[in-house]
């Protein structure tokens, strides 16, 4: 990898005015590019870095993609610059925590294929956690080759939201992934997710000098296998940068109202025109949205897939704050017998 600046690495003004009181401290920046369960990667114009994060903080607080300051030596955060965007998600299980996806994404690549892959209600998800964020969606369309009518995708996906843009390819045609090449040069960074199998690493393998392995789908069913075991930051051939994410089986939202808001825009300002303020678009006189879906403007599986995610985002949003006042209780319960042993010991 040629010498690299801080620029190419993707450092904007937004990270230099958090440090602008000591101009010295650009010089330890570090923009991660893998984070393991005891170490950290990270690249700066002077080479890759082996860091180790701060003692009261574990990897599980850093994303792939965050600007992070070090020691002089190199080798230690000392601290997490606040991301311009940072993807999450309510982690997986029974758990109430929020897992960090990636960080400082311009655009978020939201991967399927024109086979049975596709699904409006995914795609939707994706788009929400896209607006949340703050990244730009793109819906990438992989198997054009495959099918007789690949626009009849690219309009099904840009129905979804007016913030979607969808592309048409064949990833393993090496023009058709230079589609790609605006929303990965000069420093910007492009991140990929979606099911396993639609040709997320191929696509990857295209836009990069790295060769991650492959694997194709089952055709009964048209999912795949899962290839990308881990997220990394990889340098693009067009002079940005690539995070390729590991297929998610479940992409629970929490703390997205305004992101699915946003998706849904088009039902949100009708709600605006029912007579009742607190509509539940049911059976209520006046109903903005009951009107539209009677005269054929809405689809009407479309406001039961956003009721859907509000639901579920109110739902995840709730548990997320009642752990957090949890962990904040039993920190204080921990505080308040420390002090006890203290004064007992005096």
């Amino acid at each position: 990898m040629k010498h690299l600046t801080l620029a190419d690495l993707g450092w904007s003004a937004h990270f230099a005015a958090q440090i602008a009181d000591d101009p010295a401290q650009p010089a330890l920046a570090c923009r991660l590019s893998s984070v393991a369960r005891d170490r950290l990667t990270g690249l700066s114009p002077a080479g890759e870095h082996l860091l180790v994060p701060p003692s009261d903080m574990t990897t599980g607080a850093f994303a792939v993609g965050d600007w992070v300051l070090t020691d002089p030596t190199g080798q230690k955060v000392t601290r997490r610059l606040d991301p311009l965007t940072e993807l999450t998600r309510r982690a997986a299980g029974t758990g109430a925590e929020r897992q960090l996806i990636a960080a400082n994404v311009d655009t978020l690549g939201i991967v399927t294929s024109c086979n049975d892959d596709f699904n409006e209600a995914r795609l939707e998800r994706y788009l929400a956690l896209a607006a949340s964020a703050g990244c730009l969606p793109l819906v990438i369309l992989t198997k054009a080759d495959q099918t007789d009518d690949p626009r009849s995708y690219v309009r099904r996906a840009e129905r979804l939201s007016p913030l979607v843009t969808a592309v048409a390819l064949n990833a393993t045609d090496a023009e058709d992934a230079a589609l790609l090449a605006p929303w990965c040069k000069g420093g910007q960074t492009l991140a990929l997710v979606g099911s396993s199998g639609v040709g997320k690493s191929t696509l990857s393998n295209a836009l990069t000098d790295d060769l991650v392995a492959t694997a194709g789908i089952r055709e009964d069913d048209a999912k795949g296998r899962h290839t990308t075991t881990a997220r990394g930051l990889h340098r693009t051939l067009a002079g940005g940068w690539l995070i390729d994410t590991p297929g998610m089986r479940a992409l629970r939202l929490s703390d997205a109202r305004d992101g699915v808001d946003a998706v849904f825009a088009d039902l949100d300002d009708l709600a605006q025109s029912c007579r009742f303020s607190d509509c539940a678009h049911e059976t209520e006189p006046g109903c903005a949205i009951r009107a539209a879906i009677e005269e054929g403007q809405v689809d009407a599986e479309r406001l039961n897939r956003w009721r859907k995610l509000q639901a579920e985002d109110a739902r995840n949003s709730r548990t997320l704050a009642e752990a957090r006042a949890r962990d904040k209780s039993f920190a204080k319960l921990v505080k308040s017998v420390k002090q006890e042993k203290d004064r007992y010991r005096r």
